[in-house]
């Protein structure tokens, strides 16, 4: 496994920069810009807010990720003088020369962005992000930090998905890089994936770039490339223990194999020579990193006794191997024979290391076939993931939106004829209402001029599933959610690494009661609106209503 790299912070930002600039956006948002600004509009204060409407997978909760990137993006935002003048070839020639003066000024100096803490979990309908400032450029920020957001929260709650239903002891590995929707999506999955609850990738820049953990085996190709002993080079390897002299390693695996194959009645005219040529070569490069992939011929006609023979020469000569892989068939049933075969060998031949060997499973798992696994008698202790991780195949978008509430400190309010779509107006807060079991129930949305709510004291609010009817509930416990997090060109809370980050969200999904966390059919959490914002809802309803024929009255 590789170390963490030392620079993360440094290299995310010089990668936001890189893969983020201001041309990463829709034309649209450009022309809009260019139309406030012709109106003078363009310096009027606005504020943006950044929510989705339904939580992913058919799941009761969301994971809220990808801020610090958007942080960083707005830390750097900036046209250049090539931005511009790409610009200017794609707009109509009667755009304003003027215009293209104006963003080559524009930077993020007078934009604050009001957020929940990154990793931590999140629902339907609550604002994550609140980003105020000039409208010209808090209009030109929409499509880049939906960007951010999208995928990262996506494929960090769906990897959350798996490590629930994997349970807490089992190791994950993230290998989806060859599947992912290209190199950036690769190497955001493996960085959120690890957020969420994965433990390794094999994503060697996601290890330098943002200090993931690295691990990998190796692939059936290796194991094919070999057809005998003949091309085991070099043939000999050095104990541990200090003597310098060369032992041939082939001649003491074979030792062990015929040992193997008497002990578990096998034949040995059944054994893949090539493999055993392919453990053998790569035990000796890396004596103390052997788990090989023992399934690209049969595993228990060979490659199980092909591993055991070269795992219990390298025990001979003091080195501790480290496991296998499988990648086909029954793992379950696989991973049983094998872990027997272990215990055997360790109690027959006195080799205390093989009661310590890793099983890692490898096979197109699946969220279901993930939580199969712990209903089913097996021995993996590490599963790899790839394809249904990364490329999230239960569904495929969070579908994050970015909706104006206020204009000149004027409410903003969408009324679509779709209610769903339908957006609430104004500034806001939000605060988590805890109850005394320390488990969340409710999230309450309101405006930001009110008084929080109080422990202990009655709170009385309209639930988003209920138009209507008003509750009152009495919090144990109460969380301010929204935080300060960019302020006049600065990020005003600490930037964290991906391993506190990881930490955040398992400390956020413990406050989570276990019928909110179920993969399958699990209780609707409650997000629900104070009675002075519900009522300003239902006054620009009324407004909106009285106004829509104000053409024909006059």
């Amino acid at each position: 496994m590789a170390a963490p790299s030392s620079n993360t912070c440094g290299l995310t930002e010089r990668s936001i920069r890189e893969r983020v600039p201001p041309l990463l956006t829709d034309l649209y948002q450009v022309t809009m810009a260019y139309a406030y600004w012709r109106t003078g509009r363009h310096q009027e204060p606005a504020v943006f807010e950044l929510f989705f409407r339904n939580n992913p997978f058919g799941g009761g909760f969301t994971l809220f990720a990808g801020l610090q990137d958007c942080l960083l993006f707005l830390r750097s935002f900036r046209f250049t003088d090539e931005d511009v003048e790409f610009l200017r070839s794609v707009l109509p020639p009667a755009t304003d020369p003027a215009f293209f003066q104006f963003l080559r000024g524009l930077d993020c100096s007078g934009v604050t962005l009001r957020a929940i803490p990154e990793g931590t979990v999140v629902f339907a309908r609550v604002p994550l992000m609140e980003v105020a400032g000039p409208l010209a450029v808090v209009q030109l920020l929409e499509t880049s930090l939906l960007c951010l957001v999208n995928y990262a929260s996506l494929v960090c709650s769906n990897a959350a998905r798996f490590r629930l239903a994997a349970g807490p002891k089992r190791k994950l590995l993230e290998l989806g890089l060859r599947r992912a929707q290209g190199p950036d999506g690769g190497l955001t999955a493996s960085r959120y994936t690890h957020i969420g609850g994965f433990d390794f990738t094999s994503n060697v820049q996601a290890g330098f770039q943002y200090g993931v953990p690295v691990a990998g085996t190796m692939a059936h190709s290796y194991v094919t490339s070999f057809t005998s002993l003949e091309e085991v080079l070099p043939k000999t390897l050095v104990a541990v223990n200090g003597d310098s002299t060369p032992v041939d390693i082939i001649l003491l695996t074979k030792g062990w194999l015929s040992r193997v194959c008497e002990l578990l009645g096998s034949q040995p005219g059944k054994i893949h020579e090539g493999e055993l040529a392919a453990f053998l070569s790569y035990a000796i490069a890396y004596p103390q990193n052997f788990l090989p992939v023992i399934d690209s011929f049969s595993v228990g006609c060979s490659g199980l006794l092909n591993f055991c023979a070269v795992a219990l020469a390298l025990c001979e000569l003091d080195y501790k191997p480290l496991g296998v892989r499988l990648d086909s068939g029954d793992l379950c049933r696989q991973s049983l024979e094998v872990r027997r075969v272990f215990r055997l060998c360790s109690e027959h031949f006195s080799v205390s290391a093989f009661d310590s060997l890793t099983i890692v499973g490898t096979n197109n798992i699946t969220e279901q076939s993930m939580a199969e696994l712990n209903e089913k008698e097996n021995e993996i202790d590490v599963v790899g993931v790839g394809t249904h991780l990364v490329t999230c195949t239960q569904q495929p978008s969070l579908g994050c939106v970015y909706k104006l509430v206020e204009v000149r400190a004027s409410p903003r309010m969408k009324i679509s004829e779709d209610p769903e779509k339908s957006t609430v107006p104004g500034r806001k807060a939000v605060y988590r209402l805890i109850d005394a079991e320390g488990h969340a129930f409710l999230d309450l949305v309101c405006l930001v001029a009110e008084a929080p709510p109080e422990a202990g004291v009655s709170v009385s609010c309209y639930p988003l599933s209920c138009d209507t009817s008003c509750v009152s509930v009495i919090p144990a416990q109460v969380i301010c959610l929204r935080q300060d997090m960019f302020t006049k060109g600065q990020v005003t809370q600490p930037l964290c690494n991906a391993t506190e980050t990881r930490a955040k969200v398992q400390s956020s999904l413990q406050t989570l009661h276990p019928r909110h966390k179920r993969l399958q059919e699990p209780d609707s959490y409650t997000v629900a609106l104070s009675e002075k914002l519900h009522t300003l809802v239902t006054e620009i309803r009324k407004g909106s209503s009285n106004n829509s024929n104000f053409l024909l009255a006059n």
